[in-house]
């Protein structure tokens, strides 16, 4: 099954106490557009960013949250979710995110995107959403999304398929980056078989798993 594009949303500006970044402003209020939107190598047009040092990037350039994994949450906290309340770029459906492999490709529209690593649950997620748990609760739940580089610009829109179309044989999927790094250490050594995983989290594995 092809899964598709539910929503492309872009970062707004937000002054809020509970923002990272220095200035206090953040973007992880990101609202869906209404046609398509270019996705370039290092980020999507019009996407306000806070705090650069953790957000953005080549190896972030979008990130992608399931529409049926927010339905889980929209249950859970018993309150509407709209596209774009994760702070994703990308809200898809028939897509399993978490189960994407590190280094697979997606063709999305005319963009060529490529799965890099989990997304970490960050204090000023927890306030945008008003639930100071979150980040015990998000990391429990393990349905991270996936952050993904842009092997190819192109524009992605509403209601475009994503079609994957190349797989890495070593099968080393966003979850089990996510829970190697959170719930479960024994997966560490998992993490060194995907190539494709950014530097600095093959470096985390690989001081965790160095005998001190």
């Amino acid at each position: 099954m092809t899964g598709r594009v539910v929503a492309v949303n872009l970062g707004v500006v937000t002054e809020a106490e509970w923002a990272g970044d220095a200035s206090g402003r953040s973007g992880i209020d990101k609202r869906p557009t209404d046609g398509a939107v270019l996705f370039r190598a290092d980020g999507v047009a019009g996407d306000f960013i806070g705090e650069r040092a953790h957000h953005g990037g080549p190896d972030q350039a979008v990130y992608a949250y399931a529409e049926e994994d927010a339905g889980w949450w929209a249950t859970e906290l018993g309150r509407d979710l709209r596209p774009g309340s994760f702070g994703e770029n990308l809200t898809t459906y028939a897509v399993d995110v978490t189960g994407a492999v590190i280094g697979e490709q997606w063709q999305v529209g005319s963009a060529l995107l490529q799965v890099t690593k989990p997304r970490t649950p960050c204090t000023t997620f927890a306030g945008y959403w008003g639930v100071p748990d979150l980040i015990k609760r998000f990391t429990a739940r393990a349905l991270p999304g996936a952050y993904l580089r842009v092997l190819r610009e192109g524009e992605v829109g509403p209601g475009d398929p994503v079609q994957v179309v190349e797989r890495p044989a070593h099968g080393v999927t966003i979850g089990e980056v996510f829970r190697a790094l959170s719930l479960e250490p024994d997966l560490l050594p998992r993490l060194l078989d995907a190539p494709d995983l950014p530097g600095p989290i093959r470096e985390k594995a690989l001081r965790r798993l160095t005998p001190r």
